[in-house]
């Protein structure tokens, strides 16, 4: 069967390539750019999103659910159309469903930032992420016809660069629009500031991208786009929301629908690839390829361990040791910053190792993973940001070692003629280890608050004692304020929203205010409970979750690890280099 490229991968299209000596566009420096705007935003509004999720939920009342969905079918959506997207660039033309991507993204971009509550934001990230999904496999293939072979590995540098860059500015630039708080829109800064760089990409896209479509572009596989989309999401929403919902009966039901929808989704791929003239989504041939399907094994696993350790990462900052967001981005630039380097650097060390470079990188990470849980166990309560940068730019970067290569590994050791069909699969299963990632991590994270929130309280107990005696109260009246205490914090850290007072906190705080004492004493009891007591449990807590929570991070990257050493070891000049891969 003839290899039909999907616009994902970085060769160019059958008879699109121009050579050394065709007239060059004299726009398509800025094509590039409006190209590659597309990319940055999409890199940005995957990691800008984590920095903000304390402030949107705050905002929103939004349970610990909805914001992991928040973060979860934006990767999900991107994920069930980014292959379906390639091919109908192949069939109708790049620049127009490059074009309809944007302005669907930058819509939902607005809808995002007007949001009402959190259902609607959530539905609105969905068509944010389905907009990318169309956006990102046009983007390859409209540089490789724009540009002569001469210029291609420049442009494809800059390619590159933007997607490092928007992971870099991410966390950073979005804690800065949130504390900037521009006309009072808070969080929803985030999602407005694609608003101009889309409506400037639309204009500029619309007069200079040129137009072009595959020779030989294949028919879409919308049924078997269909069960794959199903399937996923059968398997994602009951694992984010199930819990919070004492796992209702419906969400077992599509925990076991799931797998039963992939299995059917791999039975009509291989039917429809054994058909004459059928273009399946996944050439089920593939999977014959040791390289391929150990490759989708470790896409799926790797990725399912960075952005979740962001998300509780960011959540344990803001919330448990109150950083503003403009300061938590800032803890993890490092991270990004190394990131970047050992993506630039990871060339170099392929040369030498080949394979072997991405046991490099995940050896660094699950070295900077340990950093982490050492220091979060060491420093406790007392943890300041500035103790983990280290770790995190051990583990930026192994990042950068990995996720630079990895593509470019993968598909030099396959030997069939579906290397660009297996680059959109491994772009599609990278996505949907996001989503998984979050959706465990999640699981595990809120659930450790609410176990480990009795042992926080009772570490504060000894201190809020001496701050109560201090302040004049008897040793009965101690006990009743300490119990009340371990109570109130027990029902805050179990409950679906953080932000909602329990009916115990509030029953304190009517009995703190009828209790006869004079003012003065009154005034000290409340800062040794709320200004004192509180906080220190708060940190407690979160510092213990999150520090058990990095064991998830340390598994995905240790079978990671594992995993690499059954790819088929490929010679270093073997490897293509496959930009935007990661």
């Amino acid at each position: 069967m003839e290899s039909t490229d999907t616009g994902v991968q970085g060769t160019a299209p059958p008879g699109t390539s121009r050579g050394p000596g065709a007239v060059a566009n004299p726009a398509r420096w800025v094509v590039l750019a409006v190209t590659l705007s597309a990319i940055f935003m999409q890199m940005l509004d995957t990691t800008i999103t984590m920095v903000a999720l304390p402030s949107l939920q705050s905002d929103l009342g939004a349970t610990f659910a909805e914001i992991q969905l928040v973060v979860a079918v934006y990767s999900l959506a991107f994920a069930c159309v980014l292959v379906t997207g390639g091919r109908l660039g192949d069939i109708y033309g790049r620049r127009k469903v490059f074009l309809i991507g944007m302005l669907g993204f930058t819509v939902a971009s607005v809808l995002c930032g007007a949001a009402p509550g959190s259902t609607f934001l959530i539905a609105s990230r969905v068509l944010q992420g389905m907009c990318s999904g169309l956006m990102f496999p046009q983007v390859l293939s409209i540089i490789q016809v724009t540009f002569s072979t001469k210029e291609r590995p420049k442009a494809l540098a800059m390619y590159g660069a933007s997607i490092g860059l928007g992971t870099v500015l991410g966390p950073v630039l979005g804690g800065w629009l949130i504390d900037l708080d521009i006309l009072g829109t808070d969080w929803r800064a985030i999602f407005y500031v694609n608003l101009p760089v889309g409506l400037i990409a639309l204009c500029l896209g619309l007069a200079k991208i040129p137009e072009s479509s595959a020779e030989d572009s294949s028919r879409l596989d919308v049924v078997g786009a269909l069960i794959l989309s199903a399937g996923l999401f059968s398997l994602i929403l009951p694992l984010v929301i199930g819990r919070e919902h004492d796992w209702p009966g419906w969400s077992l039901v599509l925990l076991v629908l799931s797998p039963l929808l992939l299995v059917e989704f791999f039975v009509y791929e291989k039917k429809l690839t054994k058909l004459a003239g059928k273009s399946p989504l996944v050439p089920t041939g593939l999977f014959k390829e040791r390289s391929f399907t150990v490759g989708l094994i470790i896409s799926v696993v790797f990725f399912a361990g960075i952005p979740s350790f962001f998300m509780t990462f960011f959540m344990s900052l803001q919330i448990g040791f109150g950083y503003t967001p403009i300061s938590a981005g800032l803890v993890s630039l490092g991270f990004a910053l190394l990131i970047a380097v050992g993506s630039a650097r990871s060339t170099a060390v392929v040369k030498r190792l080949g394979t072997k470079t991405l046991a490099v990188g995940t050896g660094l990470l699950l070295v900077g993973m340990a950093g982490v849980i050492g220091t979060l166990h060491w420093a406790g309560s007392d943890l300041h940001g500035y103790q983990l940068i280290p770790s995190l730019m051990v583990a930026g970067l192994g990042g950068g070692f990995f996720l630079a290569p990895c593509t470019g590994i993968i598909l030099a050791g396959i030997r069939s003629r579906e290397a660009g069909a297996a680059s959109g699969m491994l772009a599609t299963v990278q996505q949907v280890g996001i989503a998984i990632g979050i959706a465990v991590a999640g699981i595990l994270f809120y659930g450790l608050l609410g176990s480990n929130a009795d042992g926080a309280a009772q570490a504060a107990v000894p201190q809020l004692r001496q701050d109560l005696a201090a302040a004049g109260l008897s040793e009965a009246q101690q006990d009743k304020a300490t119990a009340g205490f371990e109570t109130c914090f027990h029902d805050r850290m179990n409950q679906k929203d953080l932000t909602e007072t329990p009916e115990s906190c509030a029953r304190i705080e009517q009995e703190m205010a009828s209790t006869p004492a004079p003012a003065e004493v009154k005034e000290k009891v409340q800062a040794a409970v709320l200004g004192e007591a509180v906080p220190e449990a708060r940190k407690t807590n979160f510092g213990d979750s999150f520090e058990q929570v990095v064991y998830w991070q340390i598994g995905c990257f240790g079978l990671s690890c594992l995993l690499v050493l059954a790819l088929p070891k490929v010679r270093p000049e073997d490897v293509g280099d496959v930009p935007g891969g990661a």
